[in-house]
């Protein structure tokens, strides 16, 4: 892919090695411990210099994400949230394109639920059972029942930049970014402050690249589909 020469680390992302030094107990200590559940993150694919890019979700604070990019990426990401122990609330119109993840995961309610538009419960969400809602409702997405909170994080995927995109890029603690018009690229880099290269970039991306960023920071990611997504999801794209 073609990066820029700017791609440092990113708000958002965190060095995908354990942040406490080892401990050990005996065998017969196992059966007492409880491990909550960090937030190291998830592996969303590598950098330009070929480093592993790793997306926390799971945060004692409020996250927001939007994804202004393809149904395959945003599942990728749901599949690996999910191997972290998170629980994965999507809310969809489009039940049906969500239906053999879901199932791969083992069925509704073993990892990853689907929820109409609109039509998501409360969740409950603690340290030893991280959220992460996807919301994936089109171009307008409406007023979301549930919000982003302490252990639960919101990912908002449109499949374009809509007239809804810059409010929820604003509020976004985090964006993401794959391949758009030249025209979206520009309204695009305004937005975010992307400089002049950055902004060409955009509209030359390749499938399963994602510029991540914020307004101070960014990073270029290509992910890297495993042997289980690509049986299951198909090769990286950017259209759906």
């Amino acid at each position: 892919m073609s990066v820029p020469a700017r791609a440092r680390g990113l708000l958002g992302f965190v060095l995908p090695r354990p942040r406490l030094p080892r401990h050990t107990v005996r065998p017969d200590q196992l059966a007492s411990l409880a491990l909550p559940v960090g937030d190291d993150g998830v592996v969303i694919g590598v950098d330009g210099e070929g480093s592993p890019a790793v997306l926390g979700l799971n945060r004692p604070t409020p996250y927001d994400v939007t994804l202004i990019g393809g149904l395959w990426t945003a599942q990728v990401l749901a599949l690996r949230a999910a191997a972290t122990g998170a629980r994965i609330v999507v809310e969809t119109g489009r039940a049906a394109a969500w239906a053999e993840l879901v199932r791969a995961a083992g069925g509704d309610g073993c990892g990853i639920t689907l929820h109409e538009v609109g039509r998501v419960p409360p969740q409950g969400p603690c340290a030893g059972s991280p959220v992460v809602v996807v919301r994936d409702c089109g171009i307008r997405p409406p007023r979301g029942r549930v919000t982003s909170g302490p252990w639960q994080s919101v990912v908002t995927l449109l499949p374009y930049l809509s007239p809804a995109a810059a409010g929820l890029m604003e509020k976004s603690s985090l964006a993401g970014v794959q391949r758009v018009s030249p025209d979206e690229a520009a309204q695009i880099g305004r937005l975010m402050g992307l400089d002049a290269e950055e902004t060409r970039t955009l509209s030359t991306l390749t499938d399963g690249v994602t510029l991540w960023c914020t307004r101070r920071d960014r990073r270029f990611v290509r992910t890297l589909p495993t042997d289980a997504e690509s049986g299951l999801l198909g090769s990286a794209r950017r259209m759906d």
